[in-house]
């Protein structure tokens, strides 16, 4: 049986390498459109080919040197088509190298195993195929319920030295045997020396997927904590708009009662032109809004004040007694971040005629239909299922959205946004009652 048992051949293993970081490229953001990447992917996979295939009759010394030629090659594919940072490229690289060498060395002994019953070349192809199909497939769903829920994964230069030293661990270990016969760890039998490099390759891509699974955990600690935060912050700011309002709504009738009395009981003109400056001047504080929902009003009255130092118009239509069951921290999250998101990116408009914003609240048979729209001039990306920012601080940004989504499910309600003729939509469809 030793005799069935040869080293991978070059090309298994270059094809390896290539399906791992096509499938990293898959799952990461790319800098490049489809028709590129696909160019790009197919020379990637004739150079590392060729390399690996002509590097084969070698010396024994040069195979570490050219193994790590290989592994560049792969980080320069994957640095050409991903647009992230060096360090999480270089994090998702090391994943690829040993997922690479687990779907080939997994194949390769099966592929052995099977030529000793039957060497038939289609069963061996049919191996081929459904092995790296299977581990592939497999390294993706793994991959997209680990960072499911993630709104932006980072991996620092302690995570990405973690990543390389752990593979190159992994791959020194599982080919030890090929390299010294004789340690405690080596194995004597070729076709024992297969297994253990496919189970210690196994246990690699175990401890990896470990490694990142606490990665993603502290990272939703920290969303889950900066959601909670914004929460409290929006609630915060209509109570501090509650007290405001409630104090200018007292001054506002107390001195519209004096001005009618200064009316009655002087008549010279220039007093008369001095009360109506000072009408004016008070009218720029009266309440706008009676939705029907004190809290909403307060909420929206509350950022009518940046609105109008920013030459900003919102217009609103709200039947605000069809959130009565919500409750008022909720209704806080849900329009104060999407008022702010709003503001935000109208305010970076230089024409002061399309600084607009829409609110509209209405019900629509058993469910709450809440529309938030601005006018936008620019591209909206979406990257895990959220716009992605245009701003340098993109770790502290986004949670306004997630936060949103994170209330709007509370009540088993719906999020989505588009740009529609240059206008971003926010909709949120909630079942009247928040019940399903």
């Amino acid at each position: 049986m030793d005799n069935v048992y040869q080293d991978i051949p070059r090309l298994y293993t270059a094809i390896a390498e290539w399906m791992a970081c096509i499938l990293y490229c898959l799952t990461l953001k790319r800098r490049i459109g489809i028709k590129r990447f696909a160019v790009t992917s197919v020379i990637a996979l004739i150079i590392q080919s060729v390399f690996l295939v002509t590097t084969k009759g070698l010396p024994i010394y040069f195979w570490i040197p050219c193994m790590l030629v290989a592994v560049l090659l792969m980080y320069l594919f994957m640095y050409l088509v991903v647009d992230d940072t060096r360090t999480l490229i270089g994090y998702y690289c090391a994943r690829a190298f040993l997922l690479a060498e687990l779907a080939a060395s997994l194949e390769w002994q099966l592929a052995s195993f099977a030529a000793t019953v039957n060497p038939s070349p289609v069963l061996q192809i049919v191996i081929f195929i459904a092995v790296y199909a299977l581990v592939f497939a497999w390294a993706g769903y793994m991959e997209k319920s680990i960072t499911r829920g993630i709104f932006q994964l980072e991996i620092n230069l302690q995570d990405f030295l973690a990543s390389v030293f752990i593979a190159a661990a992994i791959f020194a270990f599982s080919n030890l045997s090929f390299i010294l016969s004789n340690t405690p760890f080596s194995a004597w039998v070729t076709s024992d020396v297969f297994y253990v490099r496919t189970l210690v390759d196994i246990a690699g891509i175990m401890i990896l997927y470990v490694y990142q699974s606490r990665i993603c955990e502290l990272l939703a600690e920290k969303e889950l904590g900066n959601i909670h935060q914004m929460l409290k912050a929006q609630y915060d700011k209509y109570r501090s708009y509650q007290t405001t309002f409630d104090m200018i709504n007292m001054k506002y009738h107390d001195l519209k009662h004096q001005i009618a009395g200064l009316r009655a009981d002087m008549s010279s003109e220039e007093r008369q032109k001095w009360i109506d400056s000072m009408e004016q001047e008070l009218e720029y504080y009266r309440p706008e809004l009676q939705t029907g929902n004190t809290v909403l009003d307060t909420l929206i009255e509350g950022k009518m004040m940046t609105c109008k130092n920013n030459n900003i118009k919102v217009t609103c239509v709200a039947d605000g007694n069809v959130l009565d069951f919500m409750h008022v921290a909720d209704i806080c999250t849900i329009f104060g971040n999407a008022l702010d998101n709003a503001i935000e990116s109208v305010s970076l408009i230089e024409d002061l005629e399309k600084r607009l914003i829409h609110i509209s609240v209405t019900q629509k048979k058993n469910f709450v239909l809440i529309q938030v729209n601005n006018y936008c001039e620019s591209s909206i990306k979406i990257k895990n299922g959220y716009p992605v920012t245009t701003k340098a601080d993109k770790s502290n940004h986004g949670f306004g959205i997630k936060s949103i989504r994170y209330t709007v499910e509370k009540y088993h309600g719906t999020l989505t946004y588009n740009l529609n003729k240059n206008w971003f939509e926010l909709k949120i469809l909630i079942p009247q009652g928040g019940v399903a």
